[in-house]
């Protein structure tokens, strides 16, 4: 089995502020680090930290070669990211000191995929191999589509969440990686046992996996049943990249064949390892500092 991951690739301009900016208010940030980011190059980075060979589609713009160049460094393979005119995705995040973020996206490039380059990329790929998703991108359907009539195990990670999202073919989808608000755009719930049960509900043939921050991680089978992992308890310093993190280090669990416990496990210890750390895709731990931290707790 192959991973594809069709993903945004972004540059990530972080800011540390004292709080969240309100509407009318200027606020000075006390630092400004640039890295390269992106739900769709943070996943697969982890992916790829995991232990797993990934292949990366998407789009840069004229100022992306230090986006591929990242993505290379960590051996996922870039054969599939096309360059076109114009600038590429970026992300403007602040930052608080208690490590919560808030992020204001620009899609630039990544809103530039075509039918005919996902034809182009699919044809590569066969029944049975995977493709993860998430939605920093565009024709986000048309992947949904094609990729079912191929057979391929879709992974939707629906953020950030926009209602259009309902109108897709999500029973098409393999499993929803979600986090609490996203369940709750997506099942009008607040109570996360009422979400994964509305979610089941409306899409039976689907696995939900359901992140809830510090109290932890839910996951519902195709047969309703519910296993929770719990949290490890952390100070957190940056949050930005954990969900990320944590759907590289679950997805390459499964594909290596552990049990959805043992996997859901790993990548908690995964996000608690991300979030000590300040930035995105620098802040993702490899697998042996993953193992390390496991032994520990």
């Amino acid at each position: 089995m192959k991973i594809l991951n069709f993903g945004s690739l972004n540059y990530d301009y972080t800011y540390q502020v004292s709080h969240m900016v309100c509407s009318g208010e200027t606020l000075a940030s006390t630092q400004l680090k640039t890295h390269c980011g992106g739900k769709g190059l943070n996943q697969s980075i982890a992916l790829a930290r995991a232990g797993i060979k990934v292949y990366h589609a998407g789009m840069v713009g004229e100022d992306g070669q230090q986006l591929v160049d990242a993505c290379s460094r960590e051996g996922i393979d870039v054969g599939y990211i096309r360059r076109v005119e114009g600038k590429s995705g970026h992300a403007i995040i602040q930052v608080n000191p208690k490590g919560e973020n808030c992020i204001l996206l620009y899609g630039g490039a990544n809103r530039k995929n075509s039918e005919e380059q996902i034809d182009d990329v699919l044809e590569r790929f066969e029944a049975g191999d995977m493709i993860l998703l998430q939605n920093e991108i565009n024709l986000v359907d048309v992947l949904i589509e094609k990729a079912f009539r191929k057979g391929m195990k879709i992974i939707l990670n629906p953020s950030p969440f926009e209602e259009q999202l309902m109108g897709y073919e999500l029973k098409k989808v393999h499993t929803f990686l979600i986090n609490e608000t996203e369940g709750k755009q997506m099942s009008g719930e607040e109570n996360p046992e009422q979400m994964l049960w509305r979610i089941h509900q409306r899409y039976p043939d689907s696995e939900i996996v359901l992140t809830l921050g510090e109290k932890g991680v839910c996951h519902c089978n195709r047969d309703g049943k519910v296993i929770s992992v719990p949290a490890f308890q952390v100070k957190a310093v940056d949050t930005t990249a954990a969900g990320d993190t944590f759907t590289g280090y679950y997805l390459a669990g499964v594909c290596k064949g552990n049990d959805r416990r043992e996997a859901l496990r790993t990548a908690c210890g995964a996000s608690a390892l991300a979030v000590m750390k300040k930035g995105a895709a620098m802040s993702i731990p490899v697998m042996e500092e993953v193992k390390r931290f496991l032994e520990k707790g």
